[in-house]
């Protein structure tokens, strides 16, 4: 029987890989802020973004990171017979408190010994040197990878949407991480007010030049209660369909280098915080839809760039000898 070719590099299967059973990962919710909340760079947060940052709220109901980690580990042994974890620290700015307090917090996520790896978002304006220093010592014998939140390397998009920082800090952070030898992961929002395709595609072009180990894909979604949703409702803004989203996670898969690990193709919102687009409740069935559109497409991730990488390199030889020899 003919094995099912792998189109893109996943999480799951990297994970596997990796530590040789599957690996689940631990939402965890520090009760950090974020500067576009605390009035450092805004008090809004970005255009999208509702005031519980995508997490669980978790330490605001007065669960502590310990008990929190024990409490999913529990949870996930006795319904899928899970035997290791990844601490993920996901929402608002997980890298924006002092080292010895950060340190303090990853060292509770990382006490028990099924907990084989730390994944930590967090934007690319605020991992100084002495966090990414500190990061670094947690890295040593252990896998740590740094979320950073780009979304696009459009400086009008990261405008409209207030990010608060432009397509150079993310970079810099990159450079800065992969320097200390500590996995970077971007996160990319598909769908953007504006955004074509080419915009998408250049982006994923642009992080895969950085080096980048991951990425994580998120068709953009309107939450109650956001700026998002009254741009919607003036009729500013229209979600992608599903079909629509398809078609641009399929034109990212394809611009990425094949050696990135695919961390998310889909996005999951609330069902009870989502306000648009409703197709993407139906997760399942998302899911299953876009495995048949990525097989009808005959996507296999990074076919754009072997393509590109052979025209540039046809074109630089075909330049160099034209140049006139030296006798």
């Amino acid at each position: 029987m003919s094995k099912t070719p792998q189109r893109y590099r996943s999480l799951s299967s990297w994970l596997k890989e990796t530590f040789g059973e599957p690996v689940r990962k631990i939402a965890l919710d520090a009760g950090f802020s974020c500067p576009n909340r605390d009035g450092a760079l805004g008090s809004a947060g970005c255009l999208y973004c509702n005031p519980r940052g995508s997490g669980t709220g978790a330490l605001a109901a007065g669960i502590p990171i310990r008990e929190q980690v024990d409490r999913a580990i529990a949870f996930l042994s006795r319904r899928y017979g899970s035997g290791k974890f990844i601490a993920y620290f996901q929402s608002f700015t997980n890298t924006y408190a002092d080292p010895a307090r950060l340190q303090t917090i990853y060292a509770e996520a990382l006490r028990r010994p099924e907990v084989v790896g730390l994944a930590i978002g967090t934007r690319p304006d605020c991992v100084p040197d002495e966090v990414l220093d500190m990061i670094a010592l947690l890295a040593e014998g252990r896998l740590v990878w740094i979320e950073y939140g780009l979304q696009s390397i459009h400086s009008r998009s990261l405008r409209l949407i207030r990010r608060g920082h432009g397509p150079e800090a993310f970079f810099d952070a990159v450079a800065r991480t992969r320097q200390r030898r500590v996995g970077t992961v971007a996160h990319l929002i598909l769908g953007l007010p504006g955004e074509s395709l080419d915009d998408m595609r250049e982006t994923a072009i642009a992080v895969g030049r950085a080096g980048v180990d991951g990425v994580k894909l998120h068709p953009l979604y309107v939450v109650a209660g956001t700026d998002l949703e009254k741009l919607a409702k003036e009729g500013g803004y229209e979600p992608l369909t599903e079909e629509q989203a398809q078609e641009a996670i399929i034109t990212v898969l394809a611009a990425l280098p094949p050696e990135v690990v695919i961390h998310r193709l889909t996005s999951d919102p609330h069902r009870e915080e989502l306000v648009a687009p409703t197709w993407m409740l139906d997760r399942n069935g998302v899911r299953r839809r876009l495995e048949q559109a990525l097989e009808h497409a005959s996507l296999v991730q990074g076919t754009e760039r072997t393509s590109r990488l052979a025209r540039e390199g046809d074109r630089e030889r075909t330049k160099s000898e034209a140049m006139p020899k030296e006798k």
